[in-house]
């Protein structure tokens, strides 16, 4: 192995603060995580997508991406079918070797492995991991009638050697494509192979800030206003406008974590006429009946009519930017030019502001703004007022610390990651949150619980998120078995009730930075924090509660049995 891909898994091992588990296991961990973060353009938990050992069919990591969102587990796919009304989806197969040829047989192994994953009748034998990620693709083609389109496949054969194109090599995955294609499964099929090279530029993408070149012709230059570096109004053609929402291989960029409305699909009125639109005879009007998109960055730099953008949101015109998206394969788009209004500040004030006024047409839903009021950006704060070991880093906009290497990305805590991790411990809602976290908020506001209100204490805020960051940490380090990954939610809320014989104080009381400190007093403590979360586990083990059972993790009854068994 060279001495840059030494040093990539030297890096990645650090910043995710990972075991190394030899030369061949930690490959795979750079493999998987470069080429998955170029697939999907938010933060994800690489053990997750990292095949285990054995009876794993030739394939070291799989994700699957649905309406954007990398999918855990079968309910997540449900919330958005019903959110959504139709999905699209994205299929990624990695296969690495720290060889440095490329081999014909092993090439062969892995398009085969692909194959039988998809097979209704597979003849190999399955790990846990593996079966897992088959039993989310069954539940899609269950769901076939809501796809808007065949899923994408897409296969990786990575080495540390030299592709230089063996025509014996590319008769495999042509001969392998077309066995794939035989299924009817998919709407494409790529077979691509990486060597070192092609690795290390995958690997340096990811620590890249969003950014992209467009043609911006047809522009008035705003006035000079305080605290807006430049500000520009126009119309751009679509082919300039795909540039600033997806990357070069047509995925879409998570560029609208600042917008307060996410994208409702397709089956509402608003965006089906969008689509009618676009897609028909005449759609050259669309500039004239949509207000098009305004778009935030930290940077702008012009060169003639090049303008590249740099660290940007789109902050307005979510809908319609993920409708012109969706449709790019229509040949009317070509004809569409899209109102553009392009601004750059790093006044995070001025930056909330336009957001909120772009925005003020429709009423917003509570999980929509989560990315966007005050609390969001004070919990940022109160996140950083920690430091060294304590030190946690909260990511209210998707990869906003990759470009930082300073940064440990471990110790990075996402809004989903955060919703859950509360929710589990302090609202005893463990059960709620194997949902795709826009719905787990929207369940507990119907309930009358409140997540993220401006007057909540944020210590249990970021008490959870540390107990999360803890767990993790120990199933990384094989301290607590891995087994009870499933039910980590649970953990935390068992950590918790082990921990406070006080009752639990309201969330915007004075008493809970107290009653939050004697956990974190643990936490903080390597010794404490192991044997209490074994003690954690030997509950799990005794009381009325099977981990491995599916059905188990998500019943409120069963969430009750725990509580009940401290309790006796």
């Amino acid at each position: 192995m060279d001495r840059i891909t030494q040093s990539f898994i030297k890096e990645l091992l650090e910043t995710e603060e990972l075991i190394s588990k030899g030369e061949s296991k930690d490959f795979e961990k750079l493999a998987n995580y470069s080429i998955i973060s170029n697939e999907y353009n938010k933060t994800f938990d690489l053990n997750f997508v990292t095949i285990g050992d054995g009876d794993d069919t030739g394939i070291d990591g799989i994700s699957i991406i649905v309406n954007g969102v990398l999918v855990e587990n079968t309910e997540e796919i449900d919330d958005l079918i019903e959110k959504n009304g139709t999905i699209g989806v994205d299929f990624t197969f990695i296969q690495s070797k720290t060889s440095s040829n490329f081999s014909t047989s092993e090439l062969n192994t892995f398009i085969f492995g692909v194959k039988d994953f998809f097979s209704i009748t597979p003849k190999l034998r399955r790990n846990e991991s593996l079966q897992k990620f088959a039993d989310l693709a069954n539940h899609i083609y269950n769901n076939a009638p809501k796809l808007k389109n065949n899923p994408t496949c897409k296969l990786f054969y990575v080495t540390t050697g030299k592709w230089v194109g063996d025509t014996n090599l590319i008769a495999i995955i042509e001969s392998g494509k077309e066995d794939l294609e035989t299924t009817n499964l998919f709407d494409s099929i790529d077979v691509t192979p990486i060597g070192a090279r092609e690795l290390a530029t995958y690997y340096r993408k990811t620590k890249e800030s969003v950014s992209a070149t467009i043609t911006f012709t047809n522009r008035l230059t705003i006035t000079e206003i305080s605290g807006i570096s430049e500000a520009y109004i126009g119309l751009i053609p679509y082919s300039e406008f795909l540039k600033i929402v997806a990357n070069e291989d047509q995925n879409l960029l998570n560029v609208f974590e600042d917008n307060v409305r996410d994208f409702q699909g397709e089956n509402n009125d608003v965006n089906s006429g969008i689509a009618s639109t676009i897609t028909n005879e005449g759609s050259e009007i669309f500039s004239v009946l949509n207000n098009g998109i305004t778009i935030v960055a930290s940077k702008i730099s012009p060169t003639g009519n090049q303008f590249t953008i740099t660290d940007y949101q789109i902050v307005n015109g979510c809908q319609t930017s993920n409708v012109l998206y969706n449709n790019r394969n229509s040949t009317n788009t070509a004809n569409v030019v899209i109102p553009i209004k392009l601004i750059a500040t790093e006044d995070d004030e001025i930056k909330t502001r336009i957001t909120l006024a772009t925005n003020n047409q429709t009423p917003i839903k509570k999980e929509q703004l989560a990315s966007l009021t005050q609390f969001q950006r004070s919990l940022e704060q109160f996140y950083n007022s920690y430091e060294n070991d304590n030190k946690l880093y909260y990511e209210r906009r998707s990869k906003q610390y990759n470009s930082d290497t300073s940064v440990i990305k471990s110790r990075v805590i996402t809004v989903p990651y955060q919703i859950k991790s509360f929710a589990g411990m302090f609202l005893n809602e463990p059960h709620n949150v194997t949902s795709y976290f826009g719905s787990i908020v929207r369940k507990l506001n119907d309930g009358k619980i409140q997540i993220f209100d401006n007057d909540h204490s944020y210590f249990p805020y970021y008490t959870s998120a540390y107990a999360y960051y803890k767990l993790e940490t120990l199933f990384k380090r094989g301290l607590v078995d891995s087994s009870y990954r499933k039910v980590k939610f649970h953990l935390l809320m068992l950590f918790r009730m082990l921990n406070e014989k006080e009752e639990l104080p309201r969330f915007n009381s004075k008493k809970m930075e107290q009653y939050c400190k004697v956990l974190l007093d643990i936490l903080y403590d390597d010794d404490k924090v192991i044997k209490t979360f074994k003690k954690c586990c030997k509950v799990i083990d005794e009381a009325d509660f099977d981990k491995a059972d599916k059905q188990d993790v998500k019943l409120v009854s069963k969430t009750k049995n725990l509580i009940d068994y401290i309790e006796k």
